[in-house]
């Protein structure tokens, strides 16, 4: 866990190496940015079914995304990375974040390129994954920026996030003394979706992760737990989200516990071969 002020921005740092579990892996949304930084040959990310896979040689980023994505890997991955919280990505940002809302961007595009080629090699000489993840905190120490509105975003993310996304919106603005135009705009800026699809995401979340995939499901209870209006509204969410009905989710999350039980992947990533 990284200290102040980064903690503030960002859930943790990572270091990957190694086969992935399955050539293709498919993330449903999360309520959270991604930034990679690749050390190893390029991955390929496919931002919804609609559009062809690209390529990624350093690495990319992404705002908090409202569809699935595909990530493919090649033979032995390597790379290390940020799991960043929702309106913890505009800080290191010269762009609004919506522009990069389901659309991964290169780290080139974002920091430039002899930016980042100086990173990764760096990167690519440091002793070990400790050092690796210390020469990154570092970096976005360097990088961190005041941001306009950042106070009013992360508050009310956080109490989006406190309730699991029941947070009447409303309420929301209400309490921050702004109107709820101006607060999706913020969003928007910094978060790169709405308030509401932030909500939207996190119920999701918190729905997805309190599924045992390895006993019986009761999809009523749960639905009904989660709040959602009812068990077709709940199924019509999963596919939304997941691009599977909630058995088939469970059926591919039993496929993973099988075939690698205990996997340090194991919890979100869907296997997508």
């Amino acid at each position: 866990m990284p200290g102040s002020p980064l903690n503030g921005l960002i859930h943790d740092l990572y270091y990957l190496e190694g086969v992935p579990p399955y050539a293709r892996l498919t993330l449903p949304p999360m309520p959270g940015a991604l930034l990679i930084v690749n050390l190893g040959a390029p991955f390929r990310i496919r931002a919804g079914t609609d559009v062809e896979a690209a390529e990624y040689a350093d690495g990319c980023v992404v705002s908090t995304p409202t569809r699935a994505f595909e990530f493919g890997y090649p033979l032995r991955t390597r790379s290390v990375g940020v799991h960043v919280k929702p309106w913890g990505l505009a800080p290191f940002l010269s762009m609004p974040a919506v522009e990069l809302c389901d659309r991964p961007v290169t780290l080139e595009q974002v920091w430039g390129r002899s930016a980042v080629v100086e990173l990764r090699d760096r990167l690519a000489m440091a002793d070990g994954p400790h050092e690796m993840l210390t020469l990154l905190e570092e970096e976005l120490m360097r990088r961190l920026c005041e941001t306009t509105g950042l106070g009013l975003v992360r508050h009310t993310s956080s109490v989006i996030a406190a309730t699991s996304g029941a947070a009447a919106i409303g309420d929301l603005s209400v309490a921050a003394g702004v109107s709820n135009t101006h607060l999706a705009r913020r969003f928007k800026e910094l978060v790169g979706v709405t308030p509401k699809r932030l909500a939207r995401t996190y119920r999701f979340a918190a729905t997805v992760f309190s599924i045992n995939p390895a006993g019986p499901v009761d999809w009523g209870d749960l639905a009904g737990g989660a709040g959602y209006f009812d068990q077709a509204h709940f199924g019509h969410e999963f596919r939304a989200f997941t691009g599977l009905t909630p058995t088939r989710y469970v059926e591919v999350r039993r496929r993973f516990l099988r075939e690698h039980p205990g996997h340090v992947l194991d919890g979100w990533p869907l296997p997508a071969d």
